[in-house]
């Protein structure tokens, strides 16, 4: 039997080479970097508006309502009033004065009297004599220090503040939290006792609501008059009582050259009275 090799002719088909598709809509290499600068720029500019511009918007914003003193004057509250220090300067107090004879009379002034236990504002004896001698109701502040002896504060206080009936009760200024929140609470009750003590009335508590919030949310510290700090809103953000609000810092009063802050009482002239110290009999 004879083999007969067969041989069959495969052709195989080489495959074609695909020409390279254009990508469509891909940018220079100049545009990459141009869309980068824009991305760039909305990120920082965002950021600088969230964090510089966003907190103090409401200075430019429209005022529909009430407006004195270079600011829109919270409704519904008639009685105001301004606090001071040596930051004020020399202030004309004849001046001052006349702003008790405007749509919206200036009624009470705290000023700084001193600042941790051993520093006195400059400024606190002349405009306290004053404030009395031009028929205002007049009030006294300290500035806690957290890492100051607490009593020594007290009494460096008292030591430099004579109070008179008629004159608002003292006031502690609580703005730095000091090492930790449980050593700050105690100095804090510590100052208010003492001082407590001395005047007969219950101090007036000074912060801002998210400090007041976040270190002096405290049930012994809601018993004291709560006299907030919160600017450039139309309202108070804060669920408890408060008796005294400093709604901005950038007050233009005639008879103080540069900012001043405004304060309204919430509540009436004569409620006013129930914070002051009263008439010895």
């Amino acid at each position: 039997m004879t083999n007969h090799k067969q041989t069959s002719r495969q052709t195989t088909k080489k495959p074609r080479k695909k020409k390279a598709a254009k990508k469509q809509g891909k940018l220079p290499w100049w545009g990459m970097y141009a869309l980068a600068l824009v991305i760039g720029l909305l990120v920082i500019g965002g950021g600088f508006y969230w964090f510089f511009i966003k907190p103090y918007a409401y200075r430019w914003k429209p005022c529909y309502g009430r407006q004195a003193y270079g600011v829109c004057i919270p409704c519904e509250y008639d009685v105001h009033g301004i606090d001071i220090s040596h930051y004020q300067g020399g202030i004309d107090w004849g001046e001052l004065h006349k702003n008790k004879d405007t749509d919206f009379p200036l009624r009470f002034i705290f000023m700084k009297a001193t600042e941790g236990g051993d520093l006195a504002d400059a400024t606190f004896v002349q405009n306290f004599d004053s404030a009395k001698a031009y028929g205002f109701v007049r009030g006294a502040y300290h500035f806690f220090n957290p890492s100051s002896d607490a009593r020594k504060q007290a009494e460096f206080f008292i030591r430099n503040v004579q109070l008179k009936p008629g004159d608002l009760a003292p006031v502690l200024d609580v703005e730095t939290k000091g090492k930790n929140k449980a050593d700050l609470q105690r100095s804090v009750k510590t100052w208010l006792d003492v001082v407590e003590a001395h005047y007969g009335v219950k101090p007036i508590l000074y912060t801002s609501y998210k400090f007041k919030e976040n270190y002096l949310s405290d049930a012994a510290f809601d018993e004291y008059p709560y006299w907030i700090a919160h600017y450039y809103v139309d309202s108070v953000r804060y669920r408890g009582h408060w008796e005294f609000w400093q709604h901005t810092d950038i007050g233009e009063v005639p008879g103080i050259e540069g900012d001043v802050d405004l304060n309204v009482f919430n509540g009436t002239l004569q409620d006013l009275s129930n914070y002051t110290l009263p008439e010895v009999h």
